[in-house]
């Protein structure tokens, strides 16, 4: 049955996404606020709780900000803006001050926080709970919001669309964003939410590939939602492939984190025993993770491998178990000991380092609408996200939009009342094979043609698979009552477009983006920005 207009659930802000950019945004704004945080599955079901490596931010006396930001804008191979870079990193420390105050128990050296080292960075300013910060990050966030008397927690909600001038009563042509529609994954009725203000912190589009270190729900839903209701996006063709995801035939997506390279794994052919980075970079295995991730496709393309090794037995064995227990008991129920053996791994994408543009405010185009996190194109990361970075970015654009929400809040209207979402004219679908068949065909035409190296051949190869799939789609969605998998193949495919049509615009190599037609890289960067 369709929703009534009188059913929407209406809030003073509306949070899309439960990870690190949504409850840090959420916990800021329910000091004055009523705010409701809706999230696909579970709540802790993001890419934040499976984040191993740790946060960057300048702690040590021997690091400055200038030597964070240089790093981070070499990184990003110069298609960084530097004001964004300066904004985030200054405000680095009192976010990890803020987590230390939530009660995350970051891993101390005597009375001073233990710093790691990770690739790209030039000093140890890695702050970590073990290789388990991410889950330890989300679980204080969220034990803080299910506290707090004016948040509501609503998991199980997959959002359809943004709710805009066109779906008020009184139809309107404006782009202001009111709220979103989300499908109940438990009673299968869409519901209507609406909010005075909306921040977007939906993740990474990470699924969109074959080799994914991302979680299941990360399908690009944000991304793809505000490009249809009239966002910007911006460098969707800079695609993070993580060098070193284990290889293993039922384990697909276990990410061997950074800091084994870090603490001084090393990586080597796995017949000849050969450490083959120093052939590749100066920085051996701490060189950026682009410049780690081409030279181990190289390796396995020039001599036929399946996977490399990362080695770290070396290290004596209370090291390496000290270091990283959580990888060591996993790869110990897999029949691999870390301490004795070396790692199989093989690259697989990992981060977004693209999507909806937005300002230092988190503001994107659409008046209403914010944004944090992966799903957004802040200007930090450029052509290649330093690491540690990416949860950085969630806690200083949460923040960041929560104070410019609350400081204009007299400026937000009231939502008016918005139409019902129509199933009157759908029925349930005997043909969802269909569903199954197109994401798994997406998947594998954007690992073998929109990969780590690309052509233009294989991307326009790519963008006729995604014009004749989109037809079929279309088609689909418009007739079948709607899914959290219909939803996900919708803005997979979305998504699959943005980067290919973002690839074909960028005649250069740069960074994530490295094109046997374009090898060189251009004097000037510029960003690919897609207006709809």
């Amino acid at each position: 049955m369709p929703t009534h207009a009188n059913d929407a659930k209406t809030f003073d802000i509306l949070v899309i996404g439960s990870g690190a950019a949504g409850l840090t945004a959420a916990l800021a704004l329910a000091e004055r606020h009523k705010v409701v945080v809706l999230a696909k599955g579970t709540l802790t079901g993001g890419s934040t709780a499976w984040a191993q490596g740790g946060i960057a931010a300048v702690l040590d006396e021997g690091d400055t900000f200038a030597e964070h930001i240089s790093d981070t804008m070499i990184a990003g191979a110069g298609l960084n803006r530097r004001e964004t870079v300066e904004f985030v990193i200054e405000r680095a420390p009192h976010a990890i001050k803020r987590l230390i105050d939530l009660g995350v128990p970051f891993n101390m050296e005597g009375n001073e926080l233990h710093l790691t080292r990770e690739g790209g960075h030039s000093h140890r300013r890695i702050v970590h709970v073990n290789d388990a910060t991410g889950w330890a990050v989300q679980q204080a966030l969220l034990q803080a919001a299910e506290a707090h008397p004016n948040i509501t927690l609503l998991p199980g909600r997959s959002c359809i669309d943004f709710i805009t001038g066109r779906h008020e009563v009184r139809y309107t042509a404006s782009g202001r964003v009111w709220g979103v529609y989300a499908l109940n994954e438990q009673t299968g009725l869409v519901e209507a939410y609406t909010a005075h203000a909306t921040v977007l912190a939906t993740g990474g589009a990470g699924r969109v590939y074959r080799f994914s270190t991302a979680p299941r729900g990360a399908t690009g839903d944000g991304i793809s939602m505000a490009w249809r209701a009239g966002a910007r996006v911006s460098n969707m063709e800079m695609m993070q492939f993580h060098p070193t995801c284990l290889y293993n035939l039922d384990v697909k997506n276990f990410l061997i984190t950074e800091a084994v390279r870090g603490e001084g794994g090393h990586l080597k052919h796995p017949d000849t025993g050969h450490r083959f980075m120093p052939d590749y970079d100066e920085r051996a295995e701490l060189a950026p993770r682009d410049v780690v991730a081409r030279a181990i496709d190289d390796q396995i393309k020039r001599f036929g491998l399946d996977y490399v090794h990362l080695d770290i037995s070396h290290k004596p064995p209370e090291f390496v178990t000290e270091h990283f227990p959580t990888i060591h008991e996993k790869l110990l129920s897999l029949g691999i000991d870390m301490t004795r053996e070396p790692i199989p791994v093989v690259p697989a994408q990992h981060y977004t380092c693209g999507g909806v543009v937005i300002d230092l405010d988190g503001r994107t185009d659409l008046p209403g609408l914010y944004a944090a996190g992966e799903c957004t194109e802040s200007g930090l990361h450029g052509a290649n996200r330093l690491a540690s970075n990416s949860l950085l970015e969630c806690f200083v654009f949460g923040d960041a939009a929560a104070a410019h929400i609350l400081d204009n809040w007299d400026r937000y209207d009231a939502p008016p009342p918005v139409m019902p979402w129509d199933a009157s004219r759908v029925t349930d679908s005997d043909e969802e094979v269909v569903i199954k068949q197109n994401w798994t065909e997406i998947r594998r035409f954007m690992w073998n043609y929109v990969g780590i190296v690309r052509t233009t051949k294989r991307l326009e190869r790519a963008m006729h698979r995604i014009e004749l799939l989109n037809a079929e789609i279309e088609e689909y969605y418009r007739h079948f009552r709607v899914s959290t998998d219909l939803i996900e193949l919708r803005n997979l495919l979305q998504t699959a477009e943005l980067i290919v049509r973002s690839a074909l615009r960028r005649h250069e190599s740069r960074g994530l983006h490295y094109t046997l037609d374009y090898p060189e890289t251009d004097a000037a960067p510029v960003d690919t920005v897609l207006v709809p």
